[in-house]
């Protein structure tokens, strides 16, 4: 399986369980790796068959902008949710960083990986 993937998209959000935190948005960093075929794309150069990153990126970056999360946790699976459902990609790995969350310019995050339903036995696929 090919991928697609988004690295360092970084978007402004409310995130975090402190006050300032709730006030104050902070920027957020996501690295998205997604499974996707993109021979037929490639057959055909048409954006209506490939991933279109770019309609993704603007989704999640509204999406994120508008949101008021306390966990990066929580956070990281619903942007899965979004992926998986909306874009129906088969499997996807997205890192969320929050740069700075600790002294001396340390990025904090997490990774998970996901997979749409039908292919949480298959070989490969992690969900």
């Amino acid at each position: 399986m090919d991928k697609v993937f988004i690295k360092q998209l970084e978007v402004d959000a409310i995130i975090g369980i402190y006050d300032f935190e709730r006030t104050e948005k902070q920027p957020v960093v996501f690295d998205i790796e997604m499974a996707w075929d993109i021979e037929l794309a490639a057959k055909s150069e048409s954006i209506d068959d490939a991933l279109n990153y770019k309609t993704l990126s603007d989704q999640l970056t509204e999406y994120v902008g508008n949101s008021q999360f306390q966990l990066i946790e929580t956070l990281a699976e619903s942007v899965a949710q979004i992926i998986l459902n909306e874009y129906q990609v088969q499997w996807l790995r997205l890192t969320l960083f929050k740069p700075n969350a600790l002294a001396g310019d340390t990025n904090v995050g997490v990774e998970i990986t996901r997979a749409r339903k039908q292919n949480q036995h298959r070989p490969g696929f992690l969900a």
